[in-house]
């Protein structure tokens, strides 16, 4: 069975004006499945996981290109970076040639494009990047696809076809996770993630030459899992896992150029010192930070410990899954400053700035308590939601409104 993917509809658009097409995200997000479901007949598939193919664009990427043609999908094109400066001579011959040069390549990459620095150059203008998570709750229940946005009137919209649930679901859902395969086959989950977190390890860690480090590494990630949705302190996790604070930030970046966490940075501005600048993490699967923690159903999750992180980290995922699922990137931050005063979200558009509160209660109080810290920066200051269990989107008061968390 196969779920139809939000980004779908940008992929083909992109596809018609740009050269190249890169999807990006995590192992087994569905990047390739997508784009093998959409691709036009006579558009070949190579991934550079199989050894001859991934030879020969090593050796000769010129023959590569001869011998595979256009358009082409290519799966994992970050095994071998290199046959992106030889892609750019193709189009940009076929482009000085006055022929249509849209839609030759559409790839597939698990690190994300924009970090890699040295390949970005070479298709600087000629490529349209997407980001890929795993499914979303939108994706899920077959909703349209859009964008999160705190304005009352676009959540007003997203009230019209949303499906609500109980808590008790949304942290099944929570424990589940939003993997394809565990969601459309009848796959062990347990079975599964083990699988999941070898392949990870084995191929993405080794590449980045971390061979040697890989049981420290497992550490570091399940370490990272139990601090999902906290402030992310370098000294704190080198600490416990016994590497250097160094360490500890080149393995965050490898996460992060990954996919499998997202970095939410406080937001500044040069009217007030008084802000924090320490960044939060958060994973973008809670199926799999879930895994990592040991949590053995989503029952205890729900009681646990961990609860509010993990409430906290799949509000968070849905928001930057419904960006990124519109071609778009969140722009999100978090508030906090030097007397403690914290908001869960800023979303900020020119001097607009939308404050969200997350809440795993159904009508929490006092949850705008900390909105009139955001006075002193001078800026204009737009209706609060506080995102929680309600079962509905109703006022808290004349600045501040509930809104379902099973909407978003």
């Amino acid at each position: 069975m196969y779920l139809q993917r939000h980004l779908e509809s940008q992929v083909r658009e992109a596809s018609e004006f740009y050269p190249v097409v890169m999807v990006c995200g995590q192992r087994q997000v569905g990047k390739s499945t997508m784009l093998n479901h959409i691709r036009e007949e006579g558009r070949r598939y190579i991934t550079l996981d199989d050894g001859n193919a991934r030879r020969l664009a090593q050796k000769d990427p010129a023959l590569f290109f001869e011998t595979y043609g256009y358009p082409l999908l290519i799966d994992e094109f970050q095994r071998v970076p290199s046959i992106l400066l030889e892609m750019k001579r193709i189009v940009d011959q076929r482009a000085l040639e006055g022929e249509d040069n849209s839609g030759m390549y559409w790839l597939t990459g698990s690190q994300k494009f924009k970090m890699m620095k040295e390949i970005s150059e070479s298709l600087a203008g000629r490529v349209a990047v997407f980001d890929l998570s795993s499914l979303s709750a939108a994706e899920i229940e077959e909703r349209e696809a859009s964008a999160f946005h705190p304005a009352l009137e676009n959540l007003q919209k997203r009230m019209q076809n949303c499906h609500l649930k109980n808590v008790h679901e949304i942290y099944r859902q929570i424990f589940r996770g939003g993997m394809p395969k565990l969601l459309t086959a009848n796959l062990d989950r347990e079975r599964f993630y083990i699988d999941y977190v070898n392949t990870y390890l084995e191929r993405d860690i080794k590449e980045l030459s971390l061979v040697g480090k890989l049981g420290e590494f497992y550490d570091f990630l399940v370490s990272m899992a139990a601090r999902t949705s906290m402030e992310l302190k370098y000294s704190e996790i080198a600490n416990a896992i016994g590497i250097s604070a160094p360490t500890a930030r080149e393995w965050v970046a490898v996460l992060e150029r990954s996919g499998v966490i997202f970095i939410l940075r406080p937001y500044y501005n040069n009217i007030t010192n008084r802000l924090v600048k320490t960044p939060k993490m958060y994973f973008l699967d809670t199926g799999l930070a879930a895994y990592l923690c040991r949590w053995p159903n989503a029952e205890t999750l729900e009681s646990g410990a961990m609860d509010g992180a993990f409430f906290e980290t799949y509000v968070v995922s849905e928001i930057v899954k419904s960006c990124y699922n519109v071609g778009k990137r969140p722009e999100l931050y978090y508030y906090r400053d030097v007397d403690g005063k914290e908001i869960d979200l800023l979303f900020v558009e020119g001097d607009l700035l939308y404050p969200v509160e997350i809440k795993k209660a159904k009508t929490p109080n006092h949850a705008d308590k900390n909105f009139s810290a955001l006075n002193k920066l001078k800026m204009n200051i737009q209706p609060g939601i506080i995102l929680c269990m309600a079962d509905e989107m109703l006022p808290y008061n004349r600045d501040v409104w509930y809104f379902p968390v099973a909407a978003i």
